[in-house]
């Protein structure tokens, strides 16, 4: 399973690659929307992808959406993890294309059910 990881905190980033790593995945990272979509722009396809809401520049959304009008990442599962809560967020990132959506604080049950879920491990 090839992964990327975008989130601008370096310890969340951290935190989903020992998750993923401990599956068996290979993981890419990017700290922000903008160099999210450069590697997506430079690179082979994913299997999934990780991304926060907040982030400067292009924020979660935006890369959702860049993702899901890309024909080289169409196939991509991608999850939005972030800490907005309500359903409202909930809501608008299913919308733009997620796949599934996951709430900060991440535990790592919670995280592999969720990639179980999308088809992503057995």
């Amino acid at each position: 399973m090839r992964l990327l990881i975008v989130d601008d905190s370096e310890t969340m980033r951290g935190m989903l690659r020992v998750f993923s790593q401990r599956l068996g995945g290979r993981v890419a990272e990017a700290a922000d929307g903008g160099a999210a979509l450069a590697l997506l722009a430079a690179s082979e396809s994913y299997d999934a992808i990780l991304v926060d809401w907040d982030m400067p520049g292009v924020d979660g959304i935006g890369v959702l959406k860049a993702i899901r009008t890309s024909r080289a990442h169409a196939r991509a599962k991608v999850m939005m993890v972030t800490a907005h809560t309500t359903m409202e967020h909930v809501a608008a990132a299913l919308a733009a294309g997620a796949d599934d959506y996951l709430m900060k604080p991440v535990d790592e049950d919670t995280f592999v059910v969720k990639l179980r879920l999308l088809g992503l491990v057995a």
